[in-house]
């Protein structure tokens, strides 16, 4: 059966970049995991935050990987130069927690402090 682990977090996007990010996420569907990604219905001003949550097979973290490091690295929409930015928590079953920082286009990854409060 294997392992999972749970997965949260967030990437600050420009709202001009909605499209882009949804053709990524579109291009690499998978049946079962996509379902954890979450736009919101209604952005508002200049930043628009997408989100993913889930449950997902230890194995399968390469796939959810190499969608965040392609959203990483997603061109800057005008002049300002900005990327996308964000951090996802990956806590697995047990009780081990990582991190992925994203931040100028590439994701740093780093054991994070007991997280085992979530579990709670």
């Amino acid at each position: 059966m294997g392992m999972y682990a749970s997965v949260r977090g967030w990437l600050e996007i420009d709202v001009k970049q909605r499209r882009e990010a949804e053709e990524i996420i579109r291009r690499h569907h998978d049946d079962l995991y996509s379902g954890g990604w979450a736009f919101p219905t209604a952005p508002f001003n200049w930043t628009l935050y997408l989100f993913y949550g889930g449950d997902i097979h230890e194995a399968r973290l390469l796939w959810l990987r190499a969608r965040l490091d392609e959203l990483a690295a997603m061109r800057p929409v005008d002049d300002d130069g900005d990327r996308p930015v964000g951090l996802f928590l990956v806590t697995d079953e047990r009780g081990g927690a990582t991190g992925w920082a994203v931040r100028d286009g590439r994701i740093r990854e780093e054991a994070t402090p007991s997280l085992s409060w979530l579990r709670e």
